[in-house]
């Protein structure tokens, strides 16, 4: 997506904008696809929001591919969290959101209020900025979901248990304390609990809001790992400050400023020729 943008310069001979070369960061980034090759997952249409008088969102087309990572980017305050909220109805929590528009899943209206909130985060899963597993064993924490959506027998459980924690990376280093609380862990592995606590339901989509804010730099890059195998199974929005992680664990980039989608392409697009001076001036540290 772009925009016209007045504090664009121009050559005298042609009008055509011009911009200074940005130096991409110095990391391999993913290939680029054609965002119309690919099946869409989540689809926006003039999307608004707001809290009570606050308009925090303004008319945002988006389309996220399915089975791949799109990052949400800008700086603290633009919008991108309050957009990741909506996907799986976390904004019907809080007094005095509301939003207008269309946010699709797989052509399913997610703002239909006839919709069970429940059944739908389900569907939608969430990790949070700071690791929350519920204070119960580890064992416990994954099946949690599974209790509650689904009835399977103790041992069908158990494999399932198993089998979320290790698409967690997380099985090799529990495996003999399935009984001892989760709040035991180490930040890095409660925050791959809370990942496997969502994937345990099978859901469609993996929302994931700062992931790695709270964590140290080796449990960063084991959730970053965690990410890239995840997104063979699951479609994964990330919000993140960090560009470097966006350019690393991304295929696809939202930038957004002031409740803006300013633009949205291939994350090797965003990252090496911006076709937006704002996102320029972000990616490059002029502001953010």
């Amino acid at each position: 997506m772009t925009e016209h943008d007045p504090t664009f310069s121009t050559t005298a001979d042609t009008g055509a904008a011009t911009l200074p070369k940005v130096k991409p960061p110095a990391i391999k980034m993913r290939k680029t696809e054609d965002l119309a090759s690919l099946k869409i997952a989540i689809s926006l249409r003039n999307f608004n929001s707001w809290y009570t008088d606050f308009h925090a969102l303004h008319d945002i087309d988006l389309d996220i591919p399915e089975n791949r990572v799109t990052a949400f980017i800008g700086p603290s305050g633009c919008g991108k969290s309050t957009l990741l909220r909506w996907i799986n109805r976390m904004n019907d929590l809080i007094a005095g959101a509301r939003c207008e528009g269309t946010l699709d899943l797989h052509g399913d209206n997610l703002l239909d209020r006839k919709h069970d909130v429940v059944e739908l985060r389900r569907r939608v899963g969430m990790v949070f900025q700071k690791p929350n597993p519920f204070p119960k064993s580890i064992f416990d924490n994954v099946a949690f979901g599974p209790r509650l959506h689904m009835k399977m027998a103790k041992s069908d459980l158990g494999d399932l248990v198993e089998r979320s924690l290790r698409q967690a990376a997380l099985w090799e280093e529990v495996k003999d304390r399935l009984k001892d609380s989760a709040l035991g862990l180490s930040g890095g592995q409660q925050q791959r609990l809370c990942i496997a606590r969502a994937v345990a339901v099978s859901p469609e989509v993996l929302l994931m809001d700062e992931p790695c804010s709270a964590l140290d730099p080796k449990s960063t890059a084991a959730v970053e790992d965690l990410i890239s195998e995840l997104r063979e199974r699951y479609t994964i929005v990330i919000v993140t400050h960090n560009m470097q992680q966006a350019a690393r664990a991304s295929d696809y980039t939202a930038f957004m400023h002031l409740g803006d989608l300013v633009e949205y392409n291939a994350t090797e697009q965003i990252f090496s020729k911006p076709e937006n001076e704002r996102t320029q001036n972000y990616i490059t540290g002029r502001f953010g």
